[in-house]
């Protein structure tokens, strides 16, 4: 994963009015730390940001005036839950070299065998990792997959360097036989009964139940 370069600036002022003032000037709050360093307050610039976090685990190099830039992982990133910007962001230091425990998004490619049903049951893989080489996606291959075949954790394809950090024996994609719809018909039946749902007859049941009612 390349580099992505933000220009950061220190901050001095703290609390919550400070923090909405940086907002309205497009700037994201934010604080550094790890490898046993204080933590370092920043600011960093709002719509770069927000760009730079769209991929998951992005590698960050945090240039800060007069020091020695930093390499960074989004550790946690809070955001508005309506408008969807930025509010602060936890950035953990990370050293060329080293390996890291991240979360990894999975993907699926290809097309399972015809009348099957795909369940993907997890939709990250926990790995280990070089800060430096996380992978953007996991991808795994369904192409052609029949019903019965299960992918576990350990049995997914990994870049090189980068290994599970977690039970092997985790279920990641299970593929099924699609229900048939006299099943899904049956199904909707049973939930519409538990949940006291009637429906109207068809007019012309309805028809016939009144002339019966008329001939008795």
């Amino acid at each position: 994963m390349a580099e992505i370069t933000l220009n950061a600036e220190t901050r001095t002022e703290f609390g919550k009015g400070a923090a909405r003032r940086l907002r309205r000037a497009g700037q994201v709050p934010a604080v550094l730390y790890g490898h046993g360093t204080d933590p370092v307050h920043i600011a960093l610039p709002g719509h770069a940001t927000l760009l730079a976090l769209r991929a998951a685990n992005a590698l960050l190099s945090i240039e800060i005036p007069g020091e020695e830039a930093q390499l960074a992982l989004p550790k946690q990133v809070q955001r508005d839950p309506i408008r969807g910007s930025i509010e602060h962001v936890d950035l953990v230091i990370v050293k060329r070299g080293e390996k890291v425990t991240v979360e990894v998004p999975v993907s699926l490619v290809g097309e399972a065998a015809p009348t099957t049903l795909v369940g993907l049951e997890l939709t990250a893989i926990t790995v280990l990792a070089p800060a430096t080489a996380i992978p953007g996606e996991i991808e795994i291959s369904i192409e052609g997959l029949e019903a019965g075949t299960q992918i576990l954790q350990g049995q997914v394809t990994l870049p090189e360097g980068v290994e599970v950090d977690g039970d092997p024996e985790l279920l990641v994609v299970n593929i099924t036989n699609a229900p048939t719809q006299a099943q899904l018909d049956a199904e909707l039946a049973e939930a519409e009964a538990e949940a006291g749902i009637e429906h109207d007859a068809p007019e012309s049941e309805a028809g016939e139940a009144e002339a019966a009612a008329e001939e008795e």
